[in-house]
C-alpha cells in the first residue's frame, strides 16, 4: 500500500546537518518531514547509561568478546564500549561491499553521530576554499569564507562553543563562550613552541560545549557543560551540543514539524513532465511497506555515503545513473581525514601540578604547511592536535595489599600524546558505488566503497612525525615515540565528497548553493558536498552550509522557483 502525503520541505536524515535544516525550516514556518532511517531517540530518556558507574556494568564498560568478534568494524570505533552500544548500528544490520578496507561506522538513529561525535568545531580559513583552485586538484569551490562566515555565527551561537579569539589567519575566530583552558604543562609547551616558531600557534581547543548558558541555551532546556567526559553516553545536562538536545526539539515546538523514525529511503521521486523531483520514496523499517511523501524541496542529510547511496539509486528515464548524474561524476572524489600520525612522550616534573575535571577538547596546532603558498613535497597540510596528562596507576610497585590499592588511584608522571588530522586530496577512483547484484534486507543495492590512501597521505604523514617530534623536544619532552597508524579510510569518521561542490555542472553535481545542478530543488548539505576537506573537524561547516541553504531555499520557495 502506497501513502501520499505532503509537506512543504522534506529532510532526509536527522542527525547533524539534517537536524539544523529541520529547525531552520520550522523556524521560517515551512511544515517539514524529518525522515530517519533508524529508531527514535528522544533527548535524555533514552539515554540509558548516562548516570551509570563502571561497576554498574556487567563487563565494566568493556565491549564483550562475542559482540566485538561479530562487529568487527565497529568495534574500531573510539566511542563503542559497553555504554554506547545501542547507538551504533551493528555490521551485519546493514551491509555493504568493500572493494578496498574502509570502515564506515553508522549510527542510524534519531539524532545519528550527532549522539556520539567528537564535538569539535572549526571554521574554514579562505586558505581552505581557495586551496584547490591555487593548487590545481578537485575543483573550485563556489564559495568563499565571506560567503559561509555569517552563517559560521548563526550556527554557533545557537549550538554553544566553548574557545577563544586568538587571531590564527588559518583558523578563523568564531563566536565563543569561556575556553576549556590549558593545563601546566600543556601552557608550557604552548610557550615553547610560540618561543622558537614563528609560523605555528597553539590554541584553545574550540568544541560544541556549553561552558556559560546564554538565553538560547537555556531556551533550548541545555545546561552548562559538567566536565564528566561520558558525552558519547548522550547528555542528560544537554552540555553539549546534539540534534536530540538541540535542532529537533526546538523545531517541534514550532508545531511545524514532522519527525518519522523507522523510514529507509529508498529513492527521491522524479517528475518526468514536471521536469523536478516531488517527493520521496520510504520503506518503513519494521513492516517493510512502501510509503511515498511530497514536497516542493527536498534535502539530502543522510550522511556522506547514505546520501551518495540515495542519489545513485534515484534513477528515472531523465537520470538513468542517478539523480543529477549526468556528469557521471556522483560518489566520485570521495575524501577523509588522515589520522595514521601519532606521537607520544614523557615530561619530566610537574609532579605538584595536576588538572580538575575530564575536559572535552584538546589543544590545537592549526595547519601550517602549504597555508599560502605550496611549500612541500605534499599538496595541502595537517593540524596537530595533542594533550598532557597524568595516567592512574603510575606509581605501582606492589600486585596486592593497601599499598596496591593505594598506587591505583595515583597519579603517576606527566606523558604527552599528538596526533595528526590530514587533509586528503579528492581523487576519482576514490568513489562510492552501487552493486548490480547485492540488495540489503529492504531490496535498496549494496552500496561499494573504493577508497584507499594516495602517495600524498603518506608524504603528510611523515612530515606530521618529523615536525611533531620536533616540536615536542623543543617543548622539553622526552622519550618520544612516533606511530604510524595502519587504520583503514572511514575510521576518522569524517568521510566527504561523492556530490560536490562547483561552479560547472560539467565538472560538480551540487551549485554554490548546494543545489543540484540539474535538479536543482534537492539539495546536499551534509558531508557528500563537500569540493575538499580541509585540515578542520567538518561538522561545523556542514551546519552552516545547511543554514545559508535553507535561507536560500526558502527564499526560492516564496518567489516560487522550487
Amino acid at each position: 500500500m502506497i501513502e501520499k502525503e505532503q509537506f512543504g520541505a522534506i529532510v532526509i536524515g536527522s542527525g547533524i546537518s539534517g537536524g539544523w535544516a529541520a529547525k531552520e525550516f520550522c523556524d521560517q514556518g515551512v511544515k517539514t518531514l524529518l525522515l530517519e532511517r533508524g529508531r527514535d531517540v528522544k533527548h535524555i530518556k533514552d539515554y540509558p547509561t548516562a548516570y551509570q558507574d563502571i561497576w554498574q556494568f556487567d563487563h565494566r564498560n568493556r565491549v564483550p568478546l562475542a559482540i566485538a568478534q561479530d562487529n568487527p568494524i565497529l568495534s574500531k570505533c573510539y566511542a563503542f564500549g559497553e555504554d554506547t552500544m545501542h547507538f551504533f548500528t551493528k555490521d551485519k544490520e546493514q551491509p555493504y561491499i568493500q572493494e578496498q578496507p574502509f570502515d564506515w561506522i553508522r549510527s542510524y538513529q534519531v539524532g545519528g553521530k550527532s549522539l556520539t561525535w567528537a564535538r569539535q568545531v572549526q571554521r574554514w580559513s579562505n586558505f581552505d576554499f581557495e586551496g584547490p583552485d591555487r593548487d590545481g586538484f578537485a575543483v573550485d569551490w563556489p564559495i568563499r569564507y565571506q560567503d559561509i562566515a555569517p552563517w559560521y555565527s548563526h550556527v554557533e551561537k545557537f549550538i554553544g562553543v566553548s574557545g577563544k579569539k586568538e587571531g590564527n589567519a588559518a583558523m578563523p575566530d568564531g563566536e565563543f563562550l569561556p575556553a576549556f583552558e590549558l593545563n601546566s604543562v600543556e601552557k608550557v609547551i604552548q610557550q615553547r613552541i610560540h618561543t622558537y616558531y614563528n609560523d605555528r600557534q597553539v590554541i584553545s581547543g574550540r568544541c560544541a560545549h556549553v561552558t556559560q548558558p546564554q538565553a538560547v541555551h537555556i531556551a533550548q532546556g541545555r545546561s552548562q557543560c559538567m566536565a564528566r567526559s561520558l558525552c558519547y553516553r548522550g547528555c542528560p545536562f544537554g552540555g553539549y551540543f546534539s540534534s536530540n538536545a538541540s535542532t529537533i526539539p526546538w523545531a517541534a515546538k514550532t508545531g511545524h514539524l514532522t519527525l518519522r523514525p523507522d523510514s529507509i529511503v529508498h529513492s527521491i521521486i522524479y517528475d518526468e513532465d514536471k521536469g523536478k523531483a516531488v517527493g520521496v520514496r520510504v520503506i518503513d523499517r519494521q513492516s517493510k511497506e512502501t510509503q511515498e511523501y511530497y514536497a516542493p524541496v527536498i534535502f539530502v542529510n543522510a550522511s556522506a555515503l547514505a546520501t551518495n547511496q540515495i542519489l545513485l539509486n534515484s534513477k528515472s528515464r531523465r537520470f538513468p545513473n542517478g539523480l543529477g548524474n549526468d556528469n557521471g561524476l556522483l560518489g566520485r572524489y570521495v575524501a577523509f581525514h588522515n589520522y595514521m600520525g601519532r606521537i607520544s612522550g614523557d615530561v619530566d616534573g610537574f609532579e605538584d601540578k595536576y588538572y580538575y575535571g575530564k575536559r572535552p577538547t584538546q589543544p590545537i596546532i592549526p595547519n601550517f604547511r602549504n597555508v599560502v603558498r605550496q611549500e612541500t613535497d605534499f599538496l595541502r597540510g595537517y593540524a596537530s592536535f595533542f594533550s598532557a596528562y597524568r595516567p592512574t596507576g603510575g606509581h605501582i610497585t606492589e600486585t596486592v595489599g593497601a599499598d596496591y590499592k593505594d598506587a591505583l588511584s595515583m597519579p603517576g608522571p606527566w606523558k604527552v600524546s599528538m596526533m595528526m588530522q590530514g587533509e586528503t586530496i579528492p581523487k576519482a577512483e576514490n568513489h562510492v558505488r552501487l552493486s548490480d547484484t547485492a540488495v540489503d534486507d529492504y531490496g535498496v543495492p549494496q552500496l561499494i566503497t573504493a577508497v584507499g590512501y594516495q602517495e600524498n597521505d603518506h608524504r603528510s604523514l611523515e612530515d606530521f612525525l618529523e615536525q611533531g617530534t620536533e616540536m615536542l623536544e623543543h617543548a622539553g619532552v622526552k622519550n618520544i615515540q612516533q606511530n604510524r597508524s595502519t587504520q583503514n579510510p572511514g575510521l576518522d569518521i569524517h568521510e566527504m565528497g561523492g556530490a560536490r561542490m562547483g561552479h560547472d555542472p560539467a565538472t560538480s553535481i551540487l551549485n554554490k548553493w548546494n543545489q543540484i545542478h540539474t535538479c536543482p530543488n534537492v539539495f546536499v548539505t551534509d558531508g557528500a558536498c563537500m569540493t575538499s576537506t580541509g585540515t578542520q573537524n567538518p561538522s561545523l561547516t556542514f551546519m552552516a552550509l545547511t543554514a545559508r541553504a535553507v535561507s536560500f531555499a526558502v527564499s526560492e520557495l516564496k518567489k516560487g522557483n522550487l
